[in-house]
């Protein structure tokens, strides 16, 4: 694809109440882009490979920013930056694996402007889909990473149906782990979804990485308090140390009584295309201590299943790997 040297023509709307943008989001539905941050949105319309008619800037509306307390847990604005997520008292208190996550996210200019929701939001990163391709993604007949000769190092694992992307949000797995709440409003109403059911795969919806439509406007989220103070471990795998994606993360919230494990969630990232949930590890350490030999008990499940492509296999033992890290090492 050809290299610009300015952004095209757009309208811009720059609401600062809510109402005013849901009606925005509403009037131009696809033909609109919403903005945030905008850390993914500029590289997308700057190389012409997304072109919408109009940019619908939400950095005005104050009632999507900031942390607030509930009745049981907390809720974060969606436009709320990724730096206030990472260093935020209340968060770093109960939830320690939100801000970990978040801290991870690109590097410290990114995170100063990129916002929560962003994060979560941000398509999937396959170069060839971002390069304009005719992929399965966009509307074509083909996935160009899952060929023989394909550049499929960082691709999925698990749960590939035509498009073998991953999902490149480093906060996805932390906020599944502490099954968080997505609050989503449109202007026929508002509606709160697991954050498990949040993500969605290709063999659901191959053009969409989350349940977000046209219209739709992200505006918090939630976390209960079912899961502050627990033990938590968070690590990403990337090839550098800030800005990269990551090739492997895990999430792990783990409730350990008595010397224990009770309770656990583990989440790993960037395996498929939505963050997966390890539900056969979190059922085989129950009841188990937190230590080396429940590490060893578990090794090679979390790659359990998986369907390598021709170069990242290297993915199955680095999660096998972090699974036992998270069940010996604190954050």
């Amino acid at each position: 694809m050809p290299a610009y040297d300015n952004m095209p023509e757009m309208g811009l709307y720059q609401p600062v109440q809510v109402e005013d943008a849901l009606a925005l989001a509403s009037r131009l539905a696809d033909r609109g882009w919403l903005l945030g941050g905008g850390q993914d949105t500029y590289g997308w319309i700057k190389d012409r490979a997304k072109r919408p008619e109009a940019l619908i800037d939400l950095n005005g509306i104050e009632a999507l920013r900031g942390i607030r307390e509930t009745s049981d847990g907390i809720e974060i604005g969606a436009l709320t930056t990724l730096t206030e997520v990472a260093t935020s008292p209340i968060v770093l208190e109960r939830y320690a694996l939100l801000a970990q996550a978040a801290s991870k996210v690109a590097s410290p200019q990114i995170r100063n402007v990129g916002t929560l929701a962003g994060n979560m939001a941000q398509d999937v990163r396959c170069w060839y889909y971002r390069r304009g391709l005719a992929c399965y993604r966009a509307g074509g007949n083909l996935c160009y990473a899952d060929t023989p000769d394909g550049q499929n190092r960082e691709h999925a694992l698990f749960e590939a149906s035509r498009c073998v992307a991953v999902t490149p949000s480093d906060t996805a797995p932390a906020l599944v782990a502490l099954e968080a709440q997505m609050v989503i409003r449109n202007e026929s109403g508002e509606r709160v979804v697991d954050a498990e059911d949040f993500w969605i795969g290709p063999a659901l919806d191959i053009e969409n990485t989350t349940v977000l439509r046209p219209g739709d406007i992200l505006t918090a989220v939630r976390i209960p308090a079912k899961w502050a103070n627990a033990e938590f471990y968070f690590e990403k795998v990337a090839d550098r140390n800030v800005w990269d994606f990551a090739l492997v993360s895990i999430a792990a919230a783990m409730r350990v009584e008595g010397g224990t494990i009770a309770d656990s969630r583990m989440v790993a990232g960037a395996v498929q295309c939505t963050p997966r949930r390890m539900t056969n590890v979190e059922r085989a350490i129950q009841g188990q201590p937190r230590n080396q030999a429940t590490a060893d008990m578990v090794a090679g499940m979390a790659s359990q299943g998986a369907q390598p492509l021709t170069r990242n296999h290297f993915k199955m033992p680095l999660m096998d790997n972090l699974v036992k890290r998270a069940l010996t090492m604190t954050a």
